[in-house]
Parts: structure tokens; C-alpha cells; sequence
């Protein structure tokens, strides 16, 4: 697995944390020091927590499940799409829709509407249509295009989530909690740790710091579902390996049975013949005295 370096968090700014007046005491633990009214955050904790998290994001996508990616910042929107589609999970980068986990059935209603929106225009019910009848319905579906339209195919609710800033991302966190679903998160000077199950405290306001906290996460994922593909790519060729060893165990074994009764079908005749052929033995005239 992938390990981001000290230098490379350095480098990225990670450290940087809020002014001390803007501090969440439950942070202590991981703040190293204090400079010029700014809260330093320890980088040897911070990369601790970044391995953790990425062994259990690992085991989460080698077993085949979902983690949703939510970052509604304005320098994280476009990093976090960019490197998340690379491994096909599901993100939120626009407006959290309220009850997205607790009322997911009503967030897939919308996304099935999206779905039946796009089957319509390819159908003659939608020149029938007015102009105006056409222009709401095509507005309609970029509005649920933009909020929903990453999350089209997650037909279930997400085995993680993945946030980048707590504080903006409450409502998220909340369902999350609610429904017991395991949360990974950036967590600055100002927010509560205690709040996250993996805590990764980390500059959650520098786009190099984003990246490259989001970028080890992904690499995490890529390195998950490439080993889950192995496993299944092995398992094929076990079930292969198997089906022909029975195919030529049963192939044996008709043989074995053919050669068998042609053996018996042979003796059976070689024995009539030897009766038909076998000379009657004359019987001697008795003489009488």
C-alpha cells in the first residue's frame, strides 16, 4: 500500500491548522504546538491516522462495497470529482440533499425519475410534447443531473463515507451516525474528532492538502478492488481447473465402463462359440452277452 511521506504532508500544508481562538478542545491530542496564534498540527499523527484509514478503505473495496466521497467546499469540488471517478465510487459535490441516507428510498424515486426522463426523449410521446412542455422537463433533469447525477448508480446505501470537512458536511454526518455508517474524515483544529470513526487531522481548507489526502484514499480503493479482480480471476480459473478434472475423471470412467461391457459382450460370444463348435461325443453301442 501506498505511503504519503512526512516531507510530502509538509509540503502540502497539512500542518496549518485554525487560529487559536477558533479551536475545538477534543483536537488537543493532535495539535504539536502553537505559532503565531495558529494551532500546528502533529504530522507523525497525522500520517498514523491516514495509514489506518487506508487499511480499512482497502478491506472495504476489495470486499466489493461502496464509499461515498462528500465535499461541497469550493476548492475541494473539483478535486475530489477528479480523482474519485479514477475508481467508479459514488461523490457529492454539490448541495448535501437532506434525508440522502435516512430517506434513501425517496433519493432513488428522483434518480429512477432521471432514468425515465432520458428513456422518454428517445420515444415519439416526446415530440408530441409542447415546446414549453419540453423545456421544463429538460430543466428538470439538469437539475437532478447536478444533484444527484453522481450517485446515479448506487443502488444502496454506501458502506463509508468519506468527508473532507465536518463542520460544513453536519447534516451528512448526522444521517451517517444515525444509521451507524462508518465515517472517514479531514478533522481541522476547529471541529470534533470524537464525532468520526477515522479521524485524519489535516488542513481541510488547502486544495494541496485535499488532494492529497483524497489521492491517498483513492489509491487505497484502486489497490482494493485491483486485489478483489485477482481473487475473482483465480477463482475462475479454479472452477475451470476443476470442471475439466471431472470432465475427464467422468470421461475415464465411461471409458472404463465401455471397455468393461465390450470385454463381457466378447467373452459372451468367444463362450457360444466354443459350445457351437465343440464336436457331440458318440456314445458307445452297448453289447449284449
Amino acid at each position: 500500500m501506498t505511503k504519503v511521506s512526512f516531507d510530502e504532508l509538509l509540503d502540502a500544508g497539512v500542518h496549518f491548522g485554525h487560529l487559536r481562538r477558533k479551536w475545538n478542545p477534543n483536537m488537543a491530542p493532535y495539535i504539536f504546538m502553537e505559532r503565531n496564534g495558529i494551532h500546528i498540527i502533529d504530522l507523525y499523527k497525522t500520517q498514523a491516522k491516514l495509514e489506518e484509514a487506508q487499511k480499512a478503505i482497502k478491506q472495504i473495496a476489495k470486499s466489493g462495497r461502496r464509499i461515498l466521497f462528500v465535499a461541497t467546499k469550493k476548492q475541494a469540488k473539483s478535486l475530489v470529482a477528479d480523482l474519485v471517478k479514477k475508481v467508479n465510487m459514488p461523490y457529492v459535490t454539490e448541495r448535501w440533499p437532506g434525508g440522502m441516507l435516512t430517506n434513501f428510498a425517496t433519493i432513488r424515486k428522483a434518480v429512477r425519475k432521471m432514468a425515465n426522463i432520458d428513456k422518454m426523449s428517445t420515444t415519439s410521446s416526446w415530440q408530441n410534447l409542447s415546446k414549453r412542455e419540453r423545456l421544463q422537463i429538460t430543466r428538470e433533469r439538469a437539475k437532478l443531473e447536478k444533484n444527484l447525477g453522481s450517485i446515479a448508480d448506487m443502488s444502496r446505501l454506501p458502506a463509508a463515507l468519506f468527508v473532507i470537512d465536518i463542520n460544513k458536511e453536519k447534516i451528512a454526518v448526522a444521517e451517517a451516525r444515525k444509521l451507524n455508517i462508518p465515517i472517514f474524515a479531514m478533522v481541522d483544529t476547529n471541529t470534533d474528532p470524537n464525532l468520526i470513526d477515522f479521524a485524519i487531522p489535516a488542513n481541510d481548507d488547502a486544495s494541496k492538502s485535499i488532494f492529497l489526502i483524497v489521492n491517498a484514499a483513492v489509491q487505497a480503493i484502486a489497490e482494493g478492488l485491483s486485489e478483489r479482480k485477482m481473487a475473482k480471476e483465480k477463482e475462475e480459473v479454479a472452477e475451470e481447473t476443476t470442471n475439466i478434472e471431472d470432465v475427464d475423471i467422468k470421461s475415464k470412467s465411461e471409458a472404463i465402463v465401455n471397455a468393461e461391457e465390450a470385454a463381457d459382450k466378447s467373452a459372451e460370444k468367444g463362450e457360444d462359440k466354443a459350445v457351437e463348435g465343440k464336436p457331440k461325443r458318440k456314445r458307445k453301442p452297448v453289447s449284449k452277452k
